[in-house]
């Protein structure tokens, strides 16, 4: 059984980790029941009429579990994880589903959220019939890890930000060791040619494939004969990281499952 966690505001302006630090810290914790398929990252949008920290993003943990398992002991490992290592100053939100469960309405939502402001009774309306949470400060984070979810479900926006052995893969990079780990290459040039498996992709120190398809798909331009480089390079770093513990929110959980 497949089962997604949206994760959304967790962090502020001062904080040493971002949303997407968080979940892969917490993907990495658990135990051998729960099988990681990736961590994608979505963007949300930048209006001034929407209050986020540096990049406005929200994250979907994607995992398998025995279709017999509760989903009881994740999400309290999960709300356990947030209350730790969420920023003292965020508004955090957590939502939990089988994939199953994640139907057209929360989709339609998803992709509403990524062009306007929608408000935490639009989220509570279209997660009804999943677990969503709320833990702590306005709350709002709610909007961003419904989100989430859904548009891991609509399959065609969003990057990984971890996928099996993504973070291992070792230079010099061809098509075929990405395809190996399960990973397609596509040209994104204006007339495009198909990368072939003994191609050479060049300056691939930074690898996040999109989500395209419901598939994770590197994006490349054309460099030369059989050779590539990722079309999308890495951002500026807005976060260091040093993991501290804070304490516990004081607000008491909100719960729209």
């Amino acid at each position: 059984m497949r089962i997604y966690l949206g994760f959304d505001d967790t962090d502020d302006k001062d904080a040493p980790i971002g949303t997407g630090r968080l979940v892969r810290d917490f993907v990495y914790g658990l135990d051998s029941d729960y099988q990681l398929i990736g961590v994608i990252r979505h963007q949300l949008p930048k209006l001034s009429e929407i209050p986020f920290t540096s990049n406005n993003s929200s994250a979907c943990a994607i995992i398998d579990v025995n279709p017999d398992m509760s989903l009881e002991h994740i999400q309290k490992l999960a709300i356990k994880h947030i209350e730790n290592y969420s920023a003292p100053g965020s508004d955090p939100g957590l939502c939990i589903a089988r994939e199953s469960e994640v139907g057209d309405e929360i989709v339609e939502f998803a992709k509403l959220v990524t062009g306007k402001q929608v408000s935490q009774k639009d989220a509570m309306k279209a997660a009804h019939s999943v677990e969503l949470f709320g833990l702590g400060g306005t709350n709002d984070g709610i909007i961003g890890a419904t989100a989430a979810i859904g548009l891991t479900k609509f399959g065609w926006c969003g990057r990984f930000i971890e996928y099996g052995k993504l973070r291992d893969l070792s230079t010099p990079l061809h098509v075929q060791d990405l395809n190996n780990v399960g990973i397609e290459v596509v040209s994104t040039d204006r007339d495009p040619l198909v990368p072939l498996p003994h191609d050479l992709i060049q300056n691939a120190i930074w690898i996040r494939p999109s989500l395209w398809a419901g598939k994770p798909v590197l994006q490349v331009t054309h460099i030369d004969q059989g050779i590539w480089e990722p079309a999308h390079g890495k951002r500026k770093k807005t976060h260091n990281y040093k993991p501290q513990p804070v304490s516990p929110s004081t607000t008491a959980p909100y719960s729209a499952g």
